[in-house]
């Protein structure tokens, strides 16, 4: 017999030992592997709405900040609005659009979102989507681009420009629209209600609100 394949008590033992080890390490390694992929979901979560569980109110007191220091800005192909302070971002929101989340708005009924720089005509509690924030749609660069539209074909010469443009809540029970992404309205920017009411409490008729693609 071959003495270099003799397996002794103390070799079987050996091994045992051996693929005890390898299984643990295989156990610990999974475990890890789990913990990464779950901790990237959760700072990913955070990255994409920043500062999104923590009140606006809060946030402004911690820097220093008044209403007055803020805008807003909408980013229509991230499907967020931003309010800001200079180029920093304090905090972000999920939003949704209408059935043409892509294109600027040039006339009634397009189911576009307006792109430019507005500011606020009107606030007001609304009855079915919680708080309503009337934007200066149209202003004198909306009628530019009408009348440009009309110009070059684009849309018909008895085409209206449309208004009634804002940002506002969901019908009651029904945030889920924005979680799900579905784009719901006309042409309005749309949040939770919780979300519209707490930054609804710091817009003011002069606060910036940047609309773009």
């Amino acid at each position: 017999m071959d003495i270099l394949h003799l397996k002794t008590p103390f070799s079987l033992l050996f091994c045992k030992f051996e693929k005890i080890i390898y299984m643990k390490y295989s156990i610990i390694l999974i475990q890890a592997v789990l913990l990464f992929s779950c901790t990237s979901k959760e700072e990913g979560k955070k990255e994409k709405y920043l500062n999104y569980s923590t009140p606006l109110t809060q946030l402004m007191k911690e820097s220093n900040l008044q209403k007055k220091d803020l805008y807003v800005e909408i980013s229509k192909s991230q499907y967020t609005l931003f309010v800001k302070h200079d180029s920093e971002i304090i905090k972000s929101y999920p939003v949704v659009l209408g059935p043409d989340p892509v294109n600027d708005k040039l006339q009634e009924g397009d189911g576009c979102t307006p792109e430019g720089i507005f500011k606020i005509r009107d606030k007001y509690p609304h009855r079915k989507w919680c708080r309503f924030i009337w934007l200066n749609y149209p202003n004198d660069d909306s009628w530019k681009k009408h009348r440009k539209a009309k110009a070059e074909g684009k849309i018909p010469e008895n085409a209206s420009i449309g208004g009634e443009v804002g940002i506002h809540g969901v019908p009651a029970g029904h945030d889920d629209w924005i979680e799900k992404g579905e784009n719901w309205t006309l042409g309005c920017i749309s949040l939770k209600n919780a979300d519209v009411v707490e930054i609804y409490d710091i817009m003011e008729k002069d606060t910036r609100i940047l609309i773009h693609k």
